[in-house]
């Protein structure tokens, strides 16, 4: 039988300063094999089954993007470039406004340029099964969970311990409404300590459904300091 096609929508976020990188450019624009960290996840999207894209940035760099991006490298299924928010979550919500209606949404951090379209079938495969995914990696070294005072309270199980990717993949209605409850409740969980740190954490917290971690990459990391462009100019001369 066919495999039925669901219409998927992609959030790329690149809206972030970027502080930890040092200097005057921000990592997502920064240039590694002669193109632009974020033109890599843009390109893995594009060539993919994904029907739609809403790229979303900062204010002042929506020009450059759709310039020196969008029309510079012809991505078609960028359909918007739209302005983030205060917070990554704020961002989010910026695209999930921004994007068509669709089945399944994924969600990007334009800093991770070694996105495949690997990782992205299956993502769908596991969004489509669970309602909601995640990429990720089991972790290589021993975890250390510290109290207040820097002191190790506790040692997982490391068979049990996943680094945590983007693509975060989720049932449209479902991520669209945990956002929903997200910003009507924000005020909330900040007086109560809870900071959300990515899009599985809404879904986990706000609506109880479980998020399945799939497999990712080891190489799909996230540029974040100079070390990791290092690295980077490394996987592109493999």
């Amino acid at each position: 039988m066919e495999k039925k096609k669901y219409r998927c929508g992609a959030v790329v976020l690149a809206a972030g300063s970027g502080k930890r990188m040092g200097g005057s450019t921000k990592k997502q624009y920064l240039l590694m094999g002669g193109k632009p960290v974020l033109y890599y996840s843009l390109k893995a999207f594009e060539d993919s089954f994904i029907d739609e894209i809403v790229l979303v940035t900062g204010a002042e760099d929506i020009s450059y993007c759709q310039q020196e991006l969008v029309e510079k490298y012809g991505f078609t299924k960028v359909s918007r470039v739209t302005e983030g928010g205060k917070e990554r979550y704020h961002s989010v919500v910026c695209g999930l406004t921004a994007l068509s209606n669709c089945d399944y949404i994924f969600i990007h951090d334009g800093a991770r340029p070694f996105v495949t379209g690997g990782i992205l079938e299956r993502c769908l495969t596991d969004a489509t099964k669970y309602g909601a995914c995640v990429a990720g990696m089991p972790v290589k070294d021993t975890i250390k969970i510290a109290d207040a005072k820097g002191m190790i309270r506790e040692t997982p199980d490391r068979n049990l311990v996943w680094m945590v990717q983007t693509p975060q993949v989720f049932d449209a209605p479902l991520i669209r409404s945990a956002y929903q409850k997200l910003l009507a409740e924000e005020e909330k969980l900040l007086q109560q300590g809870i900071h959300i740190t990515d899009d599985a954490m809404v879904v986990e917290t706000l609506m109880r459904h479980p998020v399945k971690l799939t497999e990712g990459s080891y190489q799909n990391i996230k540029i974040t300091t100079p070390e990791d462009m290092r690295v980077a100019e490394s996987f592109l001369a493999d």
